[in-house]
């Protein structure tokens, strides 16, 4: 079978059971603080499975894309190095919310895989779960019985909570599974070997295919088990593992999944791919480079198609991390100098269409994201490698000097006497700043003889993980239920003011400051979502109390209000009320993102799609996709268009449950990135203008918008460009700065009648007296050179010169400097000056001093600098630094001899 004809009949297997296919969630998680990314087919039901949502069909079953990279599930490092890791994967399952359980879990399990699939039942071996007398669990007994009737007892085996207690992470849904393993292995080592003894051994070839989970509990944050309020099945089959056992491989890398990627880079890199290679092979790093790139260019490439951009901060940077390493990867083993990475998106979004399309229809905007990307990255590696060559060269001329060398000066400090070892902080902030893996600095330090302090290294970076994790820990506590209610009404399509109770409650604490997270049970507010600012205002009580709502968020289908205290009658009854300035603004702003979206696909083509939005009461935020600038003319038309539908005054359409599928089928734009369930709200302004799926809060019609301005147009992302703009009262002050900011230039011109004619003329003014003053410096830097060529002094066969000069800027004493190297041979150059109390060094070594007698100006522009508290670097052969102490400059000319005596 092929993969796709596995997948299928997966899915067909379960709609023969009664399950209903559901699509795929985003692979970046937006509403759920505990998680970044979907790492388990599982979390888009975890609303269901914690009862805060009811269910929409009793069975599910899907394909899920699944990322591994962060947190307690953390597979990065495995991956390209075994057979059966991954970045991202496809997890295949099968749910049922409080419908059947054990029994018809584990039956049609046994059915898919040895009548639909025909395994051989030998070759599988289940596992069921032991107990845990710490914890207060049970023996599954029952699970075990269930097998029995199915599987030979020998074939059936114990496993402890590690293996067999699944959690989703510190908290929330868990509880008791069955997983089947599957032995790959010859039938001669089989013989030898009961596989038995290799189940949960870490074993490549004797691999879990397949975790039934009995979802019974949820973990709170104490570490108690509380039962759910139903009992749920939820499996996984990780899709690369059954395709690699059902077409005989011993690698999923040797699969139809993987193989058209690795065949087209090993093409590409001229190189063989080996998938027999073992560690200490000559070909084993080209092999793990090979599957690296297969691998993560699906993670990145996803992550991309559902809307998250690489960056430098959560989500973003772990997706950034995953790129750099396939990109470290391509180019340390497979000798890819130039970008290449980005040629494999086109090929993957090839193999998933008709499965994932959205990266199909995304796959020339993914690409150009992954190859801007790999530019940067190549260039960060350039920098890498030559500041460490310069790191070594200064090394080996200061140990050839006096035997020992120091480093200091962002570097920190650590002395090494005959020793071929790079600074552990070195390596660090190479790292850390400038992006340069520890790894290649390790390979690159072996090639010159050398090693990292790698103890150093690693505590620098203890460090920092320390200083980050004080920064970001937030301690959240248990909900305090008051009522049992599981639906969450929101009123505020219609209203602002509702009434409502409490129905939970807990405390969380964040960087030392508390707050309450409080749920009602029908709320007016808006919680964060698509793009829109959760709503702020006030619950006012029955006795007077009022308690402000500094912000409200979705977790897990619950609307979450943020507060700084609980009241003191928290049962009774309160009034839910909403910022009414706040929101208009915001309903504003937001109805106007719609009109600015549709603007644009008129001016700019059907290409552009939203890519991330900011709407609050103060202004718009539109990221979008397009691979120019937009033009001044083009933004002109794109506000024109917009203040044209505002003044037609378009009243709202709003549908509200409206099917999914109806609602695409009538041409609506959906958002990707975005989980849409099956009923969907369409918001409308004018039929043939602007159609969108939208949940958040807007206009009655479009004239309350008042008026549209664009305040900026800038890029944020390989491909991505943003604009700005705000709306109502706050363009209306925009406006009325910008006028009175031209009645000042005014003033200040004399009233000319031409004023645009009138700063152009005092712009030339300026650039005939920039350039007169420009040929009085150099002028004077002439005469100077002159001067300062007669006071050279002989040493050791160096002609050196420290003198102070009055000299106006850096560029000027720049040129000065060059202008005396071309004069005076064997020279060491060192020139001060002061520019309006901020003193400057400059130092100019020619450069057949620096070869013959290891001089670096940059080492010796350092030195001098801590004379006027200052710090400072360069070449070799010239070098700057500026300081605070001007007092210092004589000192430092004084000290520069010492450097050539």
């Amino acid at each position: 079978m092929t993969a796709t004809e596995i997948r299928q009949a997966f899915l067909d297997f379960f709609v023969s059971k009664g399950h209903i296919i559901v699509p795929s969630a985003p692979i970046v998680i937006k509403n759920d603080p505990t998680l970044m990314f979907t790492n388990a087919g599982m979390n888009q039901f975890k609303d269901i499975f914690l009862g805060e949502a009811p269910a929409k069909a009793p069975r599910a079953a899907d394909t899920q894309r699944c990322l591994r990279v962060s947190g307690k599930h953390n597979d990065l490092e495995e991956v390209g190095i075994d057979t059966y890791h991954h970045t991202m994967f496809e997890m295949l399952g099968n749910w049922s919310f409080g419908d059947y359980f054990k029994k018809e879990a584990i039956a049609w399990g046994w059915e898919l895989l040895t009548e639909v699939y025909k395994l051989p039942k030998d070759r599988l071996y289940i596992t069921y779960f032991e107990g845990d007398d710490k914890e207060g669990l049970e023996k599954d007994t029952e699970s075990h019985e269930l097998w029995k009737a199915l599987v030979a007892e020998d074939h059936i085996l114990r496993g402890n909570k590690k293996d067999n207690f699944w959690e989703m992470g510190e908290t929330g849904p868990c509880g008791p599974c069955s997983e089947i393993h599957y032995d790959s292995r010859p039938d001669s080592e089989r013989a030898e070997i009961d596989g038995a003894t290799l189940v949960n051994a870490d074993h490549d070839q004797v691999i879990e295919i397949w975790n039934i989970v009995f979802m019974q509990f949820n973990r709170l944050k104490g570490g108690a088990l509380q039962p759910l309020p139903a009992k749920h099945v939820d499996t996984g089959m990780g899709f690369e593992r059954l395709v690699r056992v059902l077409q005989g491989k011993s690698s999923n890398y040797d699969t139809d999944v993987f193989q058209p990627m690795i065949q087209f880079i090993a093409d590409k890199s001229g190189k063989q791919y080996n998938s027999k290679s073992k560690p200490g092979d000559a070909d084993w790093n080209e092999a793990v480079a090979m599957r690296v790139l297969a691998d993560h260019i699906r993670a990145i490439s996803f992550a991309i198609a559902d809307g998250q951009l690489p960056s430098n901060n959560k989500a973003g940077y772990v997706i950034r991390r995953i790129l750099r390493r396939a990109v470290r990867y391509s180019y340390q083993y497979l000798g890819f100098k130039e970008p290449f990475l980005n040629q494999l998106v086109h090929l993957l979004a090839d193999q998933f269409k008709g499965v994932f399309d959205n990266l199909y229809s995304q796959k020339d905007f993914v690409q150009k994201v992954v190859l801007e990307e790999e530019v940067s990255f190549l260039r960060t590696l350039e920098k890498g490698i030559t500041l460490f060559e310069d790191l070594i060269k200064d090394h080996n001329s200061k140990i050839h000097e006096s035997g020992s060398v120091s480093y200091v000066s962002g570097f920190g400090e650590e002395n090494v006497t005959n020793k071929n070892v790079i600074p552990g902080l070195f390596a660090f902030v190479l790292n850390d700043t400038h992006g340069f893996p520890i790894d290649l600095t390790e390979l690159m330090a072996r090639e010159k003889g050398f090693t990292v302090n790698m103890v150093e290294y690693e505590a620098a970076l203890q460090e920092q993980k320390t200083r980050s994790r004080a920064a970001s820990v937030v301690d959240t506590g248990d909900w305090v239920v008051l009522r049992d209610n599981d639906n969450v009404e929101f009123t505020g399509y219609d209203e602002t003011e509702t009434v409502a109770h409490v129905v939970k409650y807990r405390k969380v604490t964040a960087k030392g400051k508390e707050q309450y997270q409080i749920v009602l049970d029908k709320t007016p507010f808006y919680a964060e979502s698509g793009g829109q600012v959760g709503d702020r205002g006030e619950l006012v009580f029955p006795d007077g109390e009022i308690v402000k709502v500094t912000d409200t968020k979705k977790e897990n289908g619950l609307i979450v209000h943020f507060v700084d205290k609980l009241p003191e009658d928290i049962d009774d009854a309160l009034t839910a009320i909403v910022d009414p300035a706040l929101r208009s603004q915001t309903n504003s702003n937001h109805s106007a993102t719609h009109l600015l979206h549709a603007a644009m696909k008129q001016v700019l083509g059907s290409h552009v799609n939203q890519k991330g939005s900011l709407v609050n009461s103060d202004y718009l935020r539109f990221d979008f996709s397009h691979f120019a600038k937009v033009t001044d003319e083009e933004l002109a038309q794109i506000e024109a268009i917009v203040n044209q539908k505002v003044r037609e005054n378009i009243p709202l359409k709003e549908e509200r449950s409206v099917l999914y599928a109806e609602a695409i089928t009538s041409g609506v734009t959906a958002l990707f990135g975005e989980k849409y369930g099956e009923y969907v709200r369409v918001i409308t302004f004018e039929d043939t203008f602007s159609k969108e799926l939208c949940g958040g809060t807007h206009v009655k019609a479009t004239g309350q918008i008042g008026f549209f301005k664009i305040v900026a147009e800038s890029a944020v992302a390989a491909g991505v460009r943003r604009i700005e703009a705000i709306t109502g009262v706050a363009a209306e002050v925009y406006i009325t700065n910008q006028n009175q900011l031209i009645d000042q230039l005014k003033e200040l011109l004399k009233n000319p009648k031409d004023l645009a004619k009138s700063v152009e003329s005092l712009l030339d003014e300026n650039a005939k007296l920039k350039k007169e003053i420009e040929k009085s410096i150099l002028e004077k830097s002439s005469g100077l050179k002159n001067e300062l060529a007669q006071k050279v002094e002989s040493i050791n066969g160096i002609n050196f010169i420290a003198q102070k000069v009055a000299l106006p800027n850096a560029e000027a004493v720049k040129n000065l400097a060059y202008q005396l190297k071309d004069i005076v041979t064997d020279l060491f150059l060192v020139l001060a000056a002061d520019f309006d109390g901020k003193p400057s060094l400059t130092v100019m070594i020619a450069e057949n001093l620096v070869k013959e007698k290891g001089l670096n100006a940059g080492n010796i522009v350092r030195e001098l600098a801590k004379e006027i508290k200052g710090g400072g670097g360069g070449q070799p052969f010239f070098a700057t630094a500026g300081g605070s102490d001007a007092s210092g400059l004589d000192a430092a000319l004084a000290k520069a001899k010492s450097f050539v005596g």
